[in-house]
């Protein structure tokens, strides 16, 4: 892929170095050295990830990333790689594939906790841009794999997590076009990987099977709550893509009883609020489901590392918060509770069992 100059090549800053071993772990001594670089959202150099619009190579993909680190006290050079490691990617098995009954393939990848009985399993559906045949692309290019993180997993005691990869856009129909909320081509064939996959790992826990994502995603998520609305013990929806026209009342009162936390931001240009979320969440309100909706202004940075509140991501970055397990606010700004407690939505997840 062909990219602008200022993204095709460029320095990175070295912001840390030490000794350590060949997984980057801090040691005495050794013979490895781990050089920690700058990233950021105003450097593209430092992004492996590239995004495309290009009709043969639409979304996220992987650049040829090489690195050349040279010393200049004695000029030597290190421009050879050996491999490559991440710590995220080495939580989860990429090797998933699954044919539907009706000839669609879709590749997956799974995280398996060490607990092995009664374990809850979360599923993430990516986004428009991370379709394709290359699960590590979902997990990467914008967090997911956090979820198998040690803090997330410390909150269901284990979890499984799922992650399917559609071949294309989950909100695409049969002619390859983008749908609102009318026929998509690919939410069958999900659903046959979903109990494929549960059925292959019998411990986990059927009570406690939640499904979430984000824009595509997040509307498949939603998707599948409506056309299985006793199957999901809960949903967290990110940035939601399906559009409140297309869902009748005689559906919203079959899943009225489906806990959901939404969240979205104000700003958000790509999935309307107005069109989207706040109807959605309104008209459940109104049948008394237990939903919930995280309601930013705008998408800030939580690191605090590129200008915290004051930085703005595009709006139809929401699912930040969520991979980050950020959110502990309703959308009339009190705290989400359980039994009286203060919690964040992996915490508030955690605790739902299908009814």
């Amino acid at each position: 892929m062909d990219l602008p100059e200022n993204m095709a090549a460029g320095e990175r800053t070295v912001v840390h170095a030490y000794v350590s071993d060949e997984a980057g772990r801090p040691v005495a001594s050794g013979t490895h050295v781990t050089l920690v670089l700058s990233v950021g959202p105003r450097d593209p150099v430092s992004n492996p990830f590239q995004y495309t619009r290009s009709e043969t190579c639409r979304g996220n993909v992987w650049t040829e990333y090489r690195l050349l680190v040279s010393q200049k006290g004695t000029g030597t050079v290190w421009d050879t790689e050996s491999g490559r490691y991440s710590e995220e990617l080495a939580r989860f098995d990429l090797t998933g594939r699954f044919k539907a009954s009706d000839g669609i393939e879709m590749s997956f990848a799974f995280h398996k906790p060490a607990r092995q009985q009664n374990v809850p399993l979360i599923i993430w559906l990516h986004g428009g841009g991370e379709g394709g045949t290359d699960p590590s692309i979902p997990l990467l290019a914008n967090k997911a794999a956090n979820y198998a993180s040690p803090e997330i997993q410390t909150a269901f005691g284990g979890a499984y997590v799922l992650v399917p990869q559609c071949p294309g856009a989950w909100m695409h129909n049969a002619q390859g076009v983008m749908t609102h909320g009318e026929d998509d081509v690919y939410h069958g064939a999900l659903m046959e990987l979903i109990e494929d996959f549960v059925s292959k790992h019998p411990d986990i826990d059927r009570n406690r099977i939640y499904v979430g994502g984000c824009s595509n995603g997040g509307y498949m998520s939603m998707k599948l709550i409506l056309e299985h609305p006793t199957y999901f013990a809960a949903g967290y929806i990110s940035a939601l893509a399906f559009q409140s026209q297309y869902i009748s009342d005689k559906q919203m009162k079959k899943i009225a009883h489906v806990p959901i936390w939404f969240v979205h931001a104000a700003d958000d240009q790509t999935t309307i609020p107005n069109e989207t979320v706040l109807p959605v969440y309104d008209r459940l309100k109104a049948l008394g489901a237990p939903v919930h909706l995280s309601y930013y202004e705008h998408v800030v940075d939580l690191t605090g590392m590129y200008g915290g509140n004051e930085y703005h991501h595009t709006g139809h970055w929401s699912w930040v918060y969520s991979h980050a397990n950020a959110c502990y606010l309703d959308k009339d700004g009190s705290a989400v509770t359980v039994d009286g407690k203060p919690v964040h939505i992996m915490e508030w997840m955690a605790s739902q069992k299908k009814k």
